[in-house]
């Protein structure tokens, strides 16, 4: 192995390591961020304005409600660590929303 290419190696290697770190700390905000909105009241909010019988139901719409803001941040915040450390891959959401990528006429098997 060349210097060069072993070089790119420990690069990707600590890239990768700093990327696991960093979607740890973003677990961590969404971890800490539903045990502020618990603490605030907002879910037994919730499922006060259902009817008991609903009282499960009304937990899962107060969750959804008050974590999906704290989603947003976590996409453009992982979106913003892969951009920064160089790490690439394919998001999910890419298929149904970007275009698709065109044929190369040019291409031989």
């Amino acid at each position: 192995m060349s210097g060069s290419s072993n070089n790119n190696l420990n690069d990707s290697t600590h890239n990768k390591l700093l990327h696991h770190i960093a979607t740890g700390f973003g677990l961590l905000f969404l971890i800490a961020y539903y045990l502020i909105i618990d603490s605030s009241g907002f879910y037994d909010w919730v499922i006060a304005q259902m009817p008991e019988k609903y009282s499960g139901a009304g937990l899962m719409l107060g969750i959804m409600i008050a974590m999906t803001p704290a989603f947003f941040i976590w996409k453009h915040y992982n979106r913003w660590v892969e951009r920064k450390l160089g790490v690439t891959g394919k998001y999910y959401e890419d298929g149904f929303y970007k275009a698709p990528e065109k044929p190369d006429d040019n291409k031989t098997d």
